[in-house]
């Protein structure tokens, strides 16, 4: 459980900031090398790059290179595990917000019963 917390913490930590989750956004569509999608942004290469590392490291993208050229690709299986951790939260606040229906409308009735 506490390797899956920490990978969890990886990957949250890595969409927290809005230029990785635009690279995200961007690898959605398909691979892209590394100077496409540093095109859109306002900042050196070498900072894009770290960018670039953290998403590699938190395992939600994977590069390779050919040549001269590294093309990066998204790395489908480490959302799989976001999205099941955000489906089990769902879950638990659905159940909340059902139990809380059901007590203010029996509160309801009762206030009308006097």
């Amino acid at each position: 459980m506490e390797q899956y917390s920490r990978q969890l913490d990886g990957i949250f930590q890595a969409l927290a900031d809005p230029t990785r989750r635009a690279v995200l956004a961007r690898l959605g569509t398909g691979p892209a090398s590394i100077s496409d999608l540093a095109k859109p942004f306002d900042m050196a290469l070498p900072s894009f790059m770290k960018h670039i590392r953290f998403l590699e490291g938190s395992g939600l993208i994977r590069t390779r290179k050919e040549g001269r050229v590294r093309t990066c690709v998204i790395q489908e299986g480490q959302l799989a595990a976001v999205e099941a951790w955000l489906s089990q939260q769902r879950a638990l606040w659905e159940g909340r917000t059902d139990r809380l229906e059901q007590f203010v409308v029996t509160a309801q009735k009762k206030g009308e019963a006097q």
